[in-house]
């Protein structure tokens, strides 16, 4: 710890958005640069604490103390070395994962807590820009070849471990381009592309191949948005043959669907089909998205993540006006007396979509859909519940009487999450097995009920973080490396033993 008073001379300040009147006119990211001193404040914040919850809070193992110390010093070069040696991708974490290390730095328990995720991508943008993030050094080859299937977080980082230990690593991806989620689920404004772009560069340059418009088993026709229209398909139990091992990192793509009357109108969405096309047109490859929210009255419902992607991008199409809707209740400003530290902290988030307009309706769900006479939906039926018990003391939600109302809409779009892995494909084909969240079962070692078939991040733990994407792909790295060779040195941020904490 560099400055002993740090935490008491410094608060916490993050970066200024762009003005919302400004950055609505373009999908540019909304921070503005932070000063280099103001940086080192918040690292000087840190108090480097004797038992740093923060490294229980991230399931990386981020060394957050030590570089928090460097970047306090100014020594921002060892700073990245000790950032890369926990996280493949520290410039996508710090832009896009929620920072439960954050919710349990200690500092936090009477105080705002130190800006971990800022500093993050301080340091990685740093380094980029200072040419330190190179291409690893290639080691001399295995003769063992890995397939990735799925390109997103996990995928990615499992890659670039296994590639780094010598295998030769083939990637499949059905989409048109490599990323997953963080390509065509992640508007540009939140992260732009070329950020992601620049990182592939460096994991083709290590050797990682890509094959995109590629789907291991046929695709589920339920998730179009997933798929290359010119998708080719490639037989699972042919890719088993072929490769020493196979890593699936699909992901958990099979949305949440909503069964109310009216469903099947037209211009109610489900969020990926909604949000991949707006980032194809901002990447220049279509002229102009099928479904647009210009000059339309907009509902989103689903209040996380997703729904503000989709709540942003809105804004920036020129909606009218957008409700989002949340069937749980309005969080507190802050924690409750059943929400202390270090737990996370359940608290009211604003994003900088939600600080761009629209407005949050909690506690409601929605009961019908009505249409025009072209069969186009119109208006969103809706009514407010409350938190309850059945009778088998399970929570549940129940009508309030006499709160119907009524929300006119020409554009509804369907937020509510995932339910797991898609069933059919891969997961058919192969008899792999799935638990009844939906999930792919996996052992401590990673591995499938099928030999030499690894499954890592959301397909196996279900709709999560990017950070915890990303340290199963590690782990999962790590376990295909001694499966293939007896033995491993590369790290497992994720022992076997806290698999049943999934």
């Amino acid at each position: 710890m560099g400055e002993v008073t740090g935490f008491l001379d410094y608060g916490r300040e993050l970066p200024s958005r762009r003005p919302v009147a400004i950055r609505l006119r373009d999908w540019k990211e909304v921070y503005e640069p932070f000063p280099e001193e103001s940086v080192r404040h918040q690292g000087a914040r840190c108090m480097d604490c004797g038992i740093p919850f923060c490294h229980e809070g991230c399931p990386l193992g981020n060394l957050i103390p030590e570089w928090n110390d460097l970047v306090y010093r100014g020594n921002w070069s060892e700073a990245i070395e000790r950032l890369h040696a926990t996280n493949n991708f520290p410039e996508f974490t710090g832009r896009l994962c929620p920072a439960p290390c954050e919710g349990s730095c200690v500092l936090g328990i009477n105080a705002e807590p130190v800006t971990i995720e800022r500093i993050e991508v301080e340091i990685a943008e740093r380094a980029w820009s200072e040419g330190w993030v190179r291409p690893a050094d290639r080691i001399a080859p295995t003769g063992k070849r890995v397939a990735v299937v799925g390109s997103g977080p996990a995928g990615l980082a499992a890659a670039q471990q296994l590639t780094r230990a010598g295998h030769a690593v083939v990637v499949f991806e059905r989409a048109e381009r490599p990323g997953g989620l963080l390509r065509y689920g992640i508007p540009e404004f939140k992260m732009e592309k070329a950020v992601l772009d620049r990182r592939l560069d460096q994991l083709v340059a290590e050797g990682v191949e890509f094959r995109c418009g590629v789907s291991v088993g046929a695709p589920d026709p339920s998730v179009p948005f997933a798929c290359s229209p010119d998708v080719a398909v490639v037989a699972p139990d042919a890719l088993v043959d072929e490769f020493d091992a196979v890593v699936l990192a699909g992901g958990a793509t099979l949305p949440r669907d909503l069964s109310v009357p009216g469903r099947d109108l037209d211009g109610i969405h489900r969020a990926m089909d909604y949000l991949k096309p707006s980032n194809l047109v901002q990447e220049g490859s279509l002229a102009a998205s099928p479904i647009s929210a210009e000059g339309r009255h907009v509902v989103i419902i689903g209040g996380g993540d997703t729904g503000a992607d989709c709540l942003g991008t809105a804004h920036r199409q020129g909606a009218l006006a957008v409700h989002q809707l949340e069937i749980m209740p309005r969080p507190p400003d802050r924690r409750g007396a059943d929400n202390p530290w270090p737990t996370w902290p359940v608290v009211l988030r604003t994003s900088a979509a939600h600080e761009e307009g629209g407005d949050r309706l909690y506690s409601v769900t929605t009961t019908a859909f009505v249409g025009d006479p072209e069969g186009r939906v119109r208006a969103l039926c809706g009514e407010e519940v409350e938190l309850a018990e059945d009778d088998a003391g399970r929570p549940t939600f129940r009508p309030v009487p006499g709160s119907a109302f009524e929300l006119p809409c020409e554009l509804v779009l369907l937020a509510m999450g995932f339910l797991g892995a898609e069933r059919t494909g891969v997961v058919a084909d192969l008899g792999l097995e799935v638990d009844a969240r939906g999930s792919v079962v996996a052992d401590p070692s990673w591995a499938t009920n099928v030999e030499g078939v690894f499954v890592c991040g959301d397909m196996t733990r279900g709709q999560s973080l990017i950070v915890w994407a990303i340290a199963e792909g590690r782990s999962a790295a790590s376990s295909v490396d001694r499966y293939l060779m007896g033995g491993t040195a590369l790290p497992a941020p994720i022992e076997p033993g806290r698999l049943a904490l999934r």
